[in-house]
């Protein structure tokens, strides 16, 4: 099984449509699943058209800790309070009281309480499930609830039950950015595509995003989205892709077919047909990379 994740850095190029129409393109050489690990804001299943019925049953699922007080214990000295990072504790009537979406569960509290008036208890803060899309794979997701933190962990999750699957291929949608649950999309790929658009914001977070690639030590390659809209931005784009020797998998132009397949929850490969090839291209690069 070989893990392909793409990711942008920034968020609002295209990465999610370019992710739903390469996993089409690839379903039909193998066979693969789709993870999707934007936890926070899932949306790859919308995109392939996917629909709430389509789902099997959605799982709560554990990957945080918050902590309680008894306060029948309580000495009232204030460790609690004074040594929490997150400021997730009030002071009311000298007894402490928890922030509840303030808490991350991180047990510094309950280390530090002299009395041992503080115990950490499992909070169920995300749901994960998997649905079948029309092109004969699955897309595995995850919703944090609101409110609640622990994203990478639950991105860990849908790449667990992800790689329970018999595909030769899981392809991952990251969210945007290089925070914790990128870093969780991230661990253990064997390829990345980094998907950017010609901004200079979408440049800088792409640089950022390759850097954590590096650290990682995976080969990459790069699309560049709407290259069209701003030539000069892409030249140095790709001439910072020939000096960093990384792949330019495909230039995609400019094109609202691109909204009008989101508007139809379609992949733009079905929904237009003309970038059959250019797919099926970027696909076969792909997978050269990666062996397969």
């Amino acid at each position: 099984m070989k893990t392909i994740t793409v990711l942008s850095g920034k968020g609002g190029v295209g990465k999610s449509s370019i992710t739903a129409s390469l996993a089409v393109a690839m379903s039909k050489e193998n066979k693969i699943i789709c993870a999707d690990c934007d936890v926070d804001a899932s949306n790859l299943a919308l995109v392939l058209g996917v629909k709430e019925k389509d789902y099997s049953e959605w799982k709560d699922i554990s990957t945080n800790q918050k902590v309680r007080f008894d306060l029948d214990k309580c000495g009232s000295c204030r460790k609690c309070v004074d040594n929490c990072y997150f400021n997730a504790i009030d002071w009311i009537n000298n007894r402490p009281r928890l922030r509840e979406y303030s808490c991350e569960g991180c047990g510094v509290c309950e280390m530090l309480c002299p009395q041992n008036a503080i115990s950490p208890y499992q909070v169920k803060n995300a749901k994960l499930g998997h649905s079948r899309t029309r092109f004969g794979f699955d897309v595995v997701s995850a919703q944090l609830k609101m409110g609640e933190s622990g994203s990478g962990k639950v991105v860990s999750e849908v790449r667990s039950l992800a790689a329970k699957s018999p595909a030769d291929i899981v392809l991952v949608d990251a969210a945007a950015g290089i925070g914790c649950p990128v870093i969780a999309s991230v661990v253990g790929s064997d390829y990345i595509i980094a998907v950017t658009e010609p901004s200079p914001s979408a440049f800088s977070d792409l640089k950022r995003a390759l850097r954590l690639a590096s650290h990682f030590r995976i080969p990459c390659g790069i699309i560049v989205n709407k290259f069209d809209l701003n030539k000069s931005q892409t030249g140095k784009i790709l001439r910072f892709a020939r000096r960093s020797k990384i792949d330019v998998l495909a230039k995609i132009p400019y094109d609202k077919s691109f909204t009008y397949a989101l508007v139809n929850l379609e992949p733009l490969i079905v929904y237009d047909r003309s970038y059959t090839s250019m797919f099926h291209e970027i696909r076969d690069k792909v997978k050269q990379n990666i062996g397969l």
